[in-house]
């Protein structure tokens, strides 16, 4: 069996969390966030980049600094981080700095879904 993972953009969820290397994704339990239906009912992230145009929050055009954004950084965000012990905004940051597919390549080299 390959255990090569590859690199893909469309992988990044809208928050900035890479679903490539989500143990769940991985483990054929999860489409990733974009794909994943329920998550239309539950997540405003998903929602306003939806609606937007957006393929994550790298591309908001309302938020330079996407720590000003209440949908990043609400109640459920802070309860995700503290589990997963992820940090969506240097996620966010990252992207725009490297672009989609640098990003989907470094998380994929971390072997990581979100930078600590």
């Amino acid at each position: 069996m390959d255990d090569q993972v590859i690199p893909d953009m469309n992988l990044i969820a809208y928050c900035g969390l890479y679903c490539g290397e989500c143990k769940a994704y991985l483990k054929g339990k999860c489409k990733g966030c974009k794909e994943n239906i329920k998550a239309d009912k539950w997540c405003k992230v998903k929602k306003c980049c939806e609606s937007n145009l957006y393929k994550n929050c790298a591309d908001c055009k309302i938020y330079d600094n996407s720590t000003d954004c209440k949908l990043l950084n609400n109640f459920m965000s802070k309860i995700f981080s503290l589990f997963l012990g992820s940090n969506r905004n240097a996620c966010i940051k990252r992207i725009k700095e490297i672009g989609n597919q640098a990003y989907a390549n470094e998380m994929i080299g971390k072997k990581s879904m979100t930078i600590k």
